[in-house]
């Protein structure tokens, strides 16, 4: 039965975050890529797109999530779904750090700067 305790999640650094990976390929999942996101205070995305849609379901702290033209605050429960294609950045503009879960197709790939990458947590 695949399964990842959270103690024992892969974890890479990007842009301030921390991603610790709960279900990829490696971890066993077909479909889905799962993954948990620490942001220290003050941690804050590039802008980015997508090629599959993402969710991100808010843990602890606050994040700001800028969606194309609209701003939202998310906290603790609040889930986010980002459409395909659409750009967006994920911040944390607080003093205290924040924490999300994130869900998206295994092999998403995200586009910065006119670059394209599969982060190692999505595939």
């Amino acid at each position: 039965m695949p399964y990842t305790r959270h103690d024992q999640a892969q974890e890479q650094q990007l842009h301030g975050f921390t991603f610790q990976s709960l279900a990829r390929s490696e971890q066993g999942a077909t479909e889905l890529a799962v993954w948990r996101i620490l942001a220290p205070a003050r941690a804050a995305s590039p802008a980015h797109s997508m090629s599959h849609e993402e969710a991100f379901v808010i843990q602890h702290g606050t994040f700001v999530a800028t969606v194309g033209d609209e701003q939202i605050e998310l906290r603790p429960g609040d889930c986010l779904t980002v459409p395909a294609g659409t750009p967006f950045q994920l911040t944390n503009p607080f003093d205290q750090p924040a924490e999300a879960i994130a869900c998206t197709r295994l092999g998403m790939a995200a586009t910065i700067n006119g670059q394209s990458m599969t982060p190692p947590w999505a595939q």
